[in-house]
């Protein structure tokens, strides 16, 4: 069972407390909701938890080991944060595939079968990531945050940019991983998604979280 733990983390940057002071507990097979107003700071939750960043104050475990000290960053996570940037170069399948190259646990077999998960078809997945639309770019970086099936699932906004039909896999998306036994912690403006899918909701503020509800909490 994957646990992370945040224990009193502050995010100082230019003199201002951009992350206050927030613990909180995050276990493997829950689907933990960010919510709150752009600027609230949950994108910079989210790069404290994936290790991009590291904080001012206090400690990030995973399974017990400290962020920025026992390790740099966590062993097993994929992440999905606002504008995924690839390669305009490349088709989206070798974009994915240089991706997988950093840990070389995965081959072309479950890089298509994220392709396909995220309904990007083969004829999408070949073409050059330049002329991808929005939607197409947002689901080839979704594609790349769960083709390792990795213990830590970091989604931020990731129904920016799809059609009906794109949020619904999303959905899809969302709950398999939580099923399979992942953390999951996402972001999302569209409070229905969050009240559909997290077992719990944080809700943040000028960077502190104000209130939590779900599992154990009350509203």
């Amino acid at each position: 069972m994957t646990k992370i733990e945040l224990e009193g983390v502050y995010k100082i940057v230019k003199g201002v407390s951009v992350i206050h002071d927030i613990s909180m507990t995050i276990t493997s097979g829950q689907v933990t909701g960010l919510r709150g107003v752009n600027g609230s700071g949950k994108t910079m939750l989210m790069r404290l938890i994936a290790g991009l960043i590291l904080p001012t104050k206090g400690t990030i475990k995973i399974d017990g080991k400290v962020l920025g000290k026992d390790i740099s960053f966590p062993e097993s996570i994929g992440i999905l944060l606002e504008n995924p940037a690839f390669l305009n170069r490349y088709s989206g399948f070798q974009n994915l595939r240089m991706l997988a190259s950093i840990r070389n646990n995965i081959g072309d077999a479950q890089i298509n079968h994220a392709l396909h998960t995220v309904g990007l078809d083969a004829i999408s997945s070949q073409k050059k990531y330049k002329k991808y639309s929005l939607g197409m770019k947002q689901r080839l970086g979704i594609a790349g945050a769960i083709m390792e099936q990795p213990e830590i699932v970091i989604l931020d906004e990731p129904t920016n940019s799809l059609d009906a039909n794109g949020v619904e896999q999303v959905k899809h998306i969302v709950r398999h991983e939580k099923e399979r036994g992942a953390v999951v912690i996402l972001a999302c403006h569209d409070t229905d998604i969050l009240d559909e899918l997290a077992d719990e909701i944080h809700y943040l503020e000028n960077g502190a979280v104000i209130q939590t509800t779900g599992r154990g909490h009350q509203a």
